[in-house]
């Protein structure tokens, strides 16, 4: 590739969170030209997935990040008289507060590394069994864990699927297939440590387990590539903004999902299932028969509330609780409602806000199973990169590893005009669209952030044991303190594609009002113990075991409005970080609402033509063509694939 970029752009978009990647493919799809560049090493931002070796990495590279020093500006030759520059930073500050801690056994030997990865050096991390954790844990040396790729179109972050697992989302096609070949207009290498040896078969552990249930940290280690670890944890509703829009762009042939399969809730000390649809209602052995009837009542009215104003009339500035309270629902059918269904608590949530969590629950059953979510395959990081793959599609240029110096406004306009990389290039555009970490100190003075407290667990067993060990659960557990939040728990198996096989992945989320350990602590205590050898004999243990843990704090930008952001130029446009909501409408809302400021007329990413309707000879070319010739081989894959159209029912076997 060539040394320097195209010094003329119409879009440039710097991260490649959810939000930017949606606006990227979006304005790539409507023509425009696009430069999608991010500092970081991978896709994705703060809304990544990383295999255990990359998390390790990730760590690392956060802990080196707090190190940096911003080196004298080198591109203050290029600003003109009637110019300012407006520097961007070059620390991550959205994470805070990390903590790691071991607790499987630290066996390791100098041999052992993960399969298909590089050489590791070691690194501090916390062991709740031994003094000598720090001896024993390993960490990838940045440069050999990632790419060295700088500036280049894009490619996949994580390990290929089965391209048979194909699914069908109301006649729109959703399928499960990483295409391996690239041409070189649309993919390259990878740039991640996932895709480091992406068609490497990962070996089997063949070694003797020494106890029965046994899992070491060398085994973690060694299984590191079948974990894909999101940093944000979300599910997608199957009638939320984001699946329709992934159906309507035809994005969603990059992905795969799976069900849901299962809505918990934590009473008196205890897990159980919850019942959601009307057959799960009236098999439940929870619920008495007056129950049942109760419940369904309510769920019924639930769906058309609009439609009764009379009912829930006085009730409009009170929380949902207490009007659950007024009607007829025994306290078990409150908890299950408030903490299952509306997925709320005693006074977050008003009556209205309630009972629009309730409906939007009820108007996503059944769509792809017995409950309203999905889950993308290899984590919720493959969503930024399947609508990073349709902007490269329609043209757009990916740099990664690529940071910008500063933005270079004019004074008179107070508009930007171009930005300074790192090589001192300077590259022109109309609109610049910036995540939120990106602007420095100074420009964020007057925001005032909120905090997302996240905690990640690797387990040896589920939270609710059942026939099945495949089970993907969401459970949220409601706060006992005035002035802390609910926790939102969800629990990922290995056929998700994010653990080892005999391990499971937990994600616990919530609104921070201490650390993310001191949030989340009190929650991992009562569902989890730490993995001791004294307990590995004892078969009576109820609770899961945790064999390995991080906490950290994560910046929420969300729903902050640009105007508190100090002298930011008309034509700069601010994109969030992940929000603490458990869907990712605010992300679909917030690129669409940005891309109708850049094109108003545009429609917002329509589904790319069909081959069979572009003109490829003569005069009589279509429109189309041009605007999709670097695509007919995609979209003839898609034609292919439709002949092996399955249900997601069947590939959640």
């Amino acid at each position: 590739m060539a040394d320097t970029l195209p010094s003329e752009f119409d879009v440039i978009v710097i991260g490649t969170g959810l939000p930017e990647s949606i606006i990227a493919a979006a304005c790539s799809r409507s023509g425009r030209r696009v430069l999608h560049v991010d500092s970081r090493s991978y896709y994705g931002g703060n809304w990544a997935s990383f295999s255990f070796s990359g998390l390790l990495s990730w760590l690392k590279e956060h802990q080196e990040n707090s190190d940096i020093e911003n080196d004298s500006p080198v591109w203050q030759d290029q600003i003109l008289e009637n110019e300012e520059a407006v520097a961007l930073s070059r620390k991550d500050k959205t994470i805070q507060h990390v903590e790691v801690f071991c607790y499987a056994s630290q066996d390791l030997h100098e041999d052992v590394e993960e399969t298909g990865a590089l050489q590791k050096n070691h690194a501090l991390v916390t062991s709740a069994n031994s003094t000598e954790a720090a001896d024993s844990a390993f960490l990838p040396m940045e440069d050999e864990s990632l790419s060295t790729m700088n500036c280049e179109m894009l490619t996949e972050q994580t390990p290929s699927s089965d391209p048979e697992n194909a699914l069908e989302v109301n006649g729109a096609e959703v399928t499960g297939e990483k295409e391996n070949h690239c041409d070189d207009k649309t993919c390259v290498p990878s740039t991640s440590a996932e895709d480091v040896s992406e068609n490497v078969p990962i070996a089997e552990d063949t070694t003797e387990q020494p106890k029965k249930n046994r899992i070491t940290y060398s085994q973690i280690i060694k299984e590191g590539r079948r974990f894909n670890i999101d940093l944000v944890s979300k599910l997608l509703y199957s009638r939320g903004l984001l699946i329709d829009l992934l159906i309507k762009s035809n994005v969603s042939r990059y992905a795969e999902f799976k069900n849901i399969t299962r809505i918990l809730a934590f009473r008196e000390g205890r897990v159980e299932q919850v019942p959601c649809s009307r057959a799960d209602v009236f098999n439940s052995k929870q619920l008495t028969m007056v129950e049942k009837r109760m419940l369904m009542k309510f769920l019924t009215f639930c769906m058309e509330y609009e439609k009764y104003p009379d009912e829930y009339k006085g009730y409009e500035d009170t929380t949902f609780y207490e009007y659950l309270k007024t009607q007829k629902l025994t306290p078990n059918l409150q908890y299950i409602v408030l903490h299952s269904i509306a997925m709320t608590s005693e006074t977050a949530s008003s009556t209205i806000d309630g009972l629009k969590a309730t409906r939007n629950f009820l108007h996503c059953l059944g769509r792809y199973g017995n409950t309203p979510f999905l889950f993308p395959l290899y984590g919720q990081g493959e969503l930024p990169q399947c609508f990073c793959r349709m902007c490269a599609v329609f043209g757009g240029i990916y740099c990664l590893r690529h940071s910008v110096q500063c933005l270079v406004v004019d004074k008179e306009s107070r508009k930007c005009k171009a930005i300074i990389d790192q090589f001192g290039q300077r590259i022109i555009s109309e609109h610049f669209l910036v995540e939120d970490s990106y602007f420095s100190e100074n420009m964020c003075s007057r925001v005032q952030y909120r905090q997302i407290s996240r905690a990640v667990l690797i387990t040896d067993r589920s939270v609710l044991k059942t026939d099945s060990d495949q089970q993907i659960s969401i459970l949220t557990v409601p706060a006992e303190e005035p002035g802390m939040f609910a926790v939102r728990v969800i629990e990922l198996c290995s056929s998700t594609m994010t653990c080892m096989k005999g391990t499971y992945l937990v994600h616990l989320t919530c609104t921070s009002s201490k650390t993310a350990r001191e949030d989340l602590e009190p929650v991992v205590q009562k569902l989890f113990i730490p993995y001791t050898e004294m307990e590995i004999e004892n078969e009576q243990v109820e609770k899961p075991r945790i064999l390995w843990a991080l906490y950290f704090n994560m910046r929420d930008s969300s729903d902050i409005s640009r105007s508190c952001y100090k002298d930011l130029p008309s034509n700069v446009y601010v994109c969030s970080g992940p929000d603490c909501g458990l869907g990712n409408d605010n992300a679909v809302k917030q690129a669409e609402t940005l891309f109708q400021e850049i094109c108003p007329s545009e429609d917002f990413c329509p589904p790319p033509p069909n081959p069979e309707d572009i003109v490829l000879d003569g005069d009589g070319l279509q429109s189309e063509a041009s605007e999709s010739s670097a695509i007919p081989e995609a979209n003839s894959e898609t034609l292919k694939e439709s002949t092996n159209l399955g249900n997601l029912e069947e590939s959640s076997e």
